[in-house]
C-alpha cells in the first residue's frame, strides 16, 4: 500500500493475502496490515500475482483503520508474477493537484502503458500504441488479397492499435495476419462477454459457418422467386453438415435436427417484414427510412446555390458535369404542390447524393465478377404532411470501355415498364446507401474514428484523471470489437467485401470519404444536422435548432439525447474545471487532445476545423461529441440492422446487373419486358451473399447479456462523490423521461414518419425498451 502523501519507500506496506472463502462466484482473499498511526490515507495498492495463471481483480476493500472504508474498483487482470498498481476510488486528481505520495506512481504507470514502440505485442500486455491499417490484406496467401495500406498521405485514415506483427514477405509495407490480434488486456472481452459471444455466436463463429453456407447456397445463383426468400424465415433450409461438425455451439438461426449430421437454417422474421411484408415496395417507406431508418444521417437539403445539380469531378475523366435531373423533370413531379423555384426557396428539396463518391470506383468495380456500380443521386420533396416524396433517381456510368458517359433519370410512374425501371433504380440506390451506411456511418464514424480516442486516453490520461474516469465506461470493448472486425468483416475477401458495394474496394472507399468528408467538429449531432442543411440555429426552437423536416425521428430523439448527455458532461466538467485556467494548466489533458489530433487522426492534423481546448466549454463540446458517437449515434445505426435489412429486398447490399436501359440488346430488353421480376432478382444479391448478410446482421443487431446501458449503472468512483452522484442521478432521470417522450411521439398519429399502418415505431434512441428494434436500449459504449 502507498499513502497519498510523502510516498517514501519506508511508508510502503506489504503483506501476503490468503484465500478466505467465496461470495457468489467470486473468490475472496484477505490480508492484514499493521498500519502506523501516522501513516495517513491510502492512495494506491500494488498487487502481485503469485498464481500460475492470470487473475481478474474485481475490487479491493481496505477496512479497519482510523479512516473510512477505502474502495479500489479494479476490474482488471493481473498476469502471473506481474505487479499491478491500482488507485483508490477517491484518488481523482488533475496532474498538478496529485498528492505527493502518488505523483511518481502516476507518471510511471503512464510510461508503462505507452511502451517503447518496439517488438511484437504479446497477449496479456497492456501497451497502447498506434499503427496504420496495414493488416487487412493477405498478399502472401494470394496476390488477389493485396490491399492498400490505409493511413498516410496516399490513403488518409485514423490509426489503430499497434500489434507489431512481422511484415509480409512480398509487401514489406503490410503486416502479416494471424488468428489472434493483440489488444491491451483490459480492452479484451470480460469472462461474461466471452460466454455471451459463445452463446450467441458472434463474429468468429459466423466465420466458421461460412463454409456451410457456401456449400448450401450458390454464390452466383439468384433466388428464383420471392417465396424462396420467405423460406429462410418460415420453413427453414437443411444445410450440409461437414463444415459445421467442429462447432461446439451453433447460432440460434442454425438448429441441429433429429440426426447429428443434419442442420437447419431458419432466421427470425425481421421486423420490417413482420410489420408489412410489402413495405419494401412502397415509395413512402423508401423515403421514410432516410429519416427513421438504418442510415438517417445521409439525407441533406438541396440549396438554391446548388441547383441545378452538378458534379465536381474532372469532366475529362468522368464526362459532362451537368446532372440529367432537370427543372422539367422535377416540375412534372411536384406541379400539384408548387414550382421548382418555390420548392428550393422554401427548402423542400432533399437529396441522397452518392454520385461523386462512387463514380470514380465504377470502372474498377465493374471489372469484378458478378457485380456492378453507378454513381447516384436521389431527389425527394417534403410534402405538406411532413413526409418525403421520392421524385427522381439519376444513375451515372463514366466513360469506359470505349463508350461515352451514360446517365439516365428514373421517376415514379403509372405505366408498368417505367415502374419496374423505377424499382430497379431504387435497388441500386439502396445498395449504395447500404454500403455507405456500413462503411462510413457505422464502421468509420463510430468504430474506426473512436479507436484513437481510446488509445490516447490510456496513454495520456492517468486513471486518476477525472476525464479518464468520465470517458472510460464509453470505450468498453471498442478495441476488441475493432480487432475482430479486422479479422472477419473488413478484411480482404471478408464478409463486407463479398457482400457489399463496392466489393474489394470497400475499405479504400472509406479512406476516400474519411479524407473528403470526415470532420471532428461535425460528428456531434447539432453540427451534423446543420452541415447537411437539415437544421439551422434558432434559439427559440427546442434544443436551439429549427429542423428542416419537423418530423425527423432520428433528429427529434437524438437532439433530446444529445442535450441530456451534454448536461451530464457539463455538470461533471464544471465540477472539476470551474475556470479556464484549470484547463490550461492540465498537462495530461492538453497532451491527450494533442495526441488525438496529431497522431490518432494525424492525417488531418493540419485541418483548421479541429476544436481548440482552452475553456471548460471547449472540453464539454469535445467530450459530448465523443460520448454521443459511441452511444447514441452507434445505437441508431447498429441495433436496427436486422430489423430493417434482415429482409434484404428492403435494403439490398450489392447489385449484380446493369439497368436494362444501359446499352441494351434486344434479348435482354425482351427478357426484361417478359419477366421484370426475374431482372430484379438478377439485380439483387445472390443467394450466398444474401444469407451471409442476414446471418451477420442478425449477430450485429443483438445486445450482449452483460451490456451496460447509458445512465443505467453508476461507476463506483462516482458514487463516492456526493456531487457527481447527484449529477448522475439527474442524468438517469432525464434518460427515463426521454423514453417516455419517445413513446409519446411514436403514439402521435400526426407524426407519419413514425406512426401508421405497418410503420415500425422508432425506438433506436430510446434509452430502454422491451423486445423490438433496440432490444434493450442505448448502450453506454460501442457494442457488436
Amino acid at each position: 500500500m502507498f499513502p497519498k502523501h510523502t510516498g517514501q519507500d519506508q511508508r510502503y506496506l506489504t503483506e501476503r493475502a490468503w484465500r478466505a472463502g467465496h461470495v457468489d462466484d467470486n473468490v475472496v482473499y484477505e490480508a492484514e496490515f499493521v498500519v502506523p498511526p501516522d501513516y495517513g490515507e491510502v492512495g494506491a495498492v500494488y498487487v502481485t500475482n503469485e498464481h500460475s495463471k492470470e487473475m481478474f481483480i474485481k475490487e479491493i476493500v481496505l477496512d479497519g483503520s482510523s479512516h473510512d472504508k477505502v474502495l479500489l474498483t479494479c476490474q482488471s487482470w493481473v498476469e502471473y508474477e506481474q505487479e499491478r498498481l491500482f488507485f483508490t476510488n477517491k484518488s481523482t486528481y488533475m496532474p498538478n493537484k496529485t498528492p505527493s505520495g502518488l505523483r511518481r506512481l502516476r507518471q510511471e504507470e503512464l510510461v508503462n502503458l505507452r511502451g517503447d514502440g518496439q517488438g511484437e505485442r504479446k497477449k496479456g500486455e497492456r501497451i497502447y500504441d498506434y499503427d496504420v491499417y496495414n493488416d487487412l490484406g493477405d498478399p502472401d496467401k494470394s496476390p488477389d488479397l493485396k490491399r492498400p495500406v490505409l493511413g498516410g498521405e496516399e490513403h488518409p485514415y485514423p490509426r489503430r492499435c499497434r500489434t507489431g506483427r512481422p511484415r509480409t514477405k512480398n509487401y514489406p509495407s503490410m503486416e502479416t495476419r494471424s488468428k489472434y490480434i493483440y489488444v491491451p488486456r483490459d480492452e479484451e472481452f470480460s469472462d461474461t462477454k466471452q460466454k455471451s459471444l459463445e452463446k450467441r455466436r458472434k463474429l468468429e463463429i459466423l466465420r466458421s459457418i461460412i463454409p456451410g453456407l457456401q456449400a448450401a447456397f450458390n454464390n452466383k445463383a439468384k433466388f428464383p422467386y420471392f417465396t424462396a426468400i420467405d423460406v429462410l424465415f418460415n420453413e427453414g433450409i437443411n444445410l450440409p453438415s461437414a463444415p459445421l461438425e467442429e462447432i461446439s455451439s451453433l447460432p440460434a438461426f442454425i438448429k441441429q435436427l433429429f440426426s447429428p449430421v443434419i442442420y437447419e437454417l431458419r432466421f427470425d422474421t425481421p421486423q420490417v417484414m413482420e410489420s408489412d411484408r410489402f413495405s419494401w415496395l412502397r415509395d413512402e417507406e423508401f423515403a421514410r427510412e432516410t429519416l427513421a431508418g438504418l442510415n438517417p444521417s445521409s439525407i441533406q437539403l438541396v440549396t438554391v446555390q446548388e441547383w441545378p445539380l452538378r458534379s465536381k469531378l474532372d469532366p475529362d475523366i468522368y464526362g459532362p458535369t451537368e446532372s440529367a435531373i432537370t427543372d422539367e423533370i422535377i416540375k412534372d413531379e411536384i406541379k400539384d404542390f408548387m414550382t421548382v423555384d418555390k420548392a428550393l426557396e422554401q427548402k423542400k428539396l432533399f437529396i441522397l447524393d452518392y454520385h461523386d463518391i462512387l463514380l470514380p470506383f465504377v470502372r474498377q468495380v465493374r471489372e469484378l465478377e458478378n457485380t456492378t456500380l453507378y454513381g447516384s443521386r436521389t431527389l425527394f420533396f417534403l410534402t405538406p404532411h411532413g413526409t418525403l416524396k421520392p421524385l427522381a433517381i439519376e444513375l451515372t456510368r463514366p466513360p469506359m470501355d470505349g463508350k461515352p458517359q451514360w446517365k439516365q433519370v428514373f421517376t415514379p410512374s403509372w405505366n408498368s415498364t417505367d415502374i419496374w425501371l423505377w424499382r430497379l433504380a431504387k435497388a441500386h440506390v439502396l445498395a449504395h446507401d447500404s454500403g455507405y451506411h456500413q462503411l462510413i456511418t457505422h464502421w468509420l464514424r463510430t468504430h474506426c474514428a473512436t479507436e484513437p480516442y481510446v488509445i490516447a486516453t490510456n496513454r495520456q490520461l492517468s486513471v486518476m484523471h477525472p476525464i479518464y474516469r468520465l470517458l472510460h465506461p464509453h470505450f468498453r470493448y471498442t478495441m476488441e470489437i475493432n480487432a475482430t472486425a479486422r479479422n472477419t468483416l473488413i478484411n480482404a475477401a471478408g464478409t463486407i467485401e463479398s457482400t457489399f458495394a463496392p466489393g474489394k474496394y470497400c475499405m479504400e472507399l472509406s479512406s476516400v470519404i474519411y479524407d473528403k468528408q470526415w470532420r471532428f467538429d461535425h460528428q456531434g449531432l447539432p453540427k451534423d444536422l446543420i452541415s447537411r442543411g437539415m437544421a439551422i440555429e434558432d434559439p427559440s426552437s427546442p434544443h436551439g435548432l429549427k429542423l428542416a423536416v419537423e418530423d425527423y425521428p432520428y433528429a427529434n430523439d437524438g437532439l433530446e439525447l444529445w442535450d441530456i448527455i451534454k448536461k451530464w458532461v457539463s455538470d461533471y466538467v464544471n465540477h472539476y474545471y470551474p475556470e479556464a485556467s484549470l484547463i490550461e494548466s492540465d498537462s495530461e489533458l492538453l497532451a491527450w487532445w494533442e495526441e488525438v489530433r496529431t497522431v490518432g487522426h494525424g492525417d488531418k492534423k493540419d485541418e483548421p476545423w479541429w476544436p481548440k481546448l482552452k475553456t471548460p466549454q471547449d472540453l464539454i463540446e469535445i467530450i459530448t461529441t465523443i460520448i454521443w458517437i459511441v452511444s447514441g449515434h452507434h445505437a441508431a445505426v447498429n441495433f436496427g440492422q436486422y430489423a430493417y435489412a434482415g429482409y434484404f429486398p428492403n435494403r439490398p447490399t450489392i447489385t449484380r446487373k446493369n439497368m436494362p436501359t444501359e446499352d441494351p440488346n434486344d434479348k435482354e430488353w425482351h427478357s426484361f419486358l417478359e419477366k421484370p421480376e426475374e431482372t430484379l432478382m438478377d439485380t439483387f444479391p445472390s443467394q450466398l451473399q444474401a444469407v451471409k448478410v442476414i446471418a451477420t446482421l442478425n449477430v450485429l443487431s443483438e445486445h450482449s447479456p452483460d451490456e451496460e446501458y447509458l445512465g443505467g449503472k453508476i461507476e463506483p468512483v462516482w458514487a463516492e462523490d456526493p456531487d457527481i452522484k447527484h449529477y448522475f442521478d439527474e442524468f438517469n432521470e432525464s434518460l427515463n423521461k426521454l423514453g417516455e417522450n419517445i413513446d409519446g411521439r411514436n403514439a402521435d398519429k400526426n407524426l407519419f414518419n413514425r406512426n401508421g399502418a405497418g410503420v415500425m415505431p422508432y425506438e433506436l434512441l430510446k434509452p430502454s425498451s422491451g423486445p423490438g428494434i433496440t432490444g434493450e436500449g442505448v448502450p453506454c459504449s460501442i457494442s457488436i
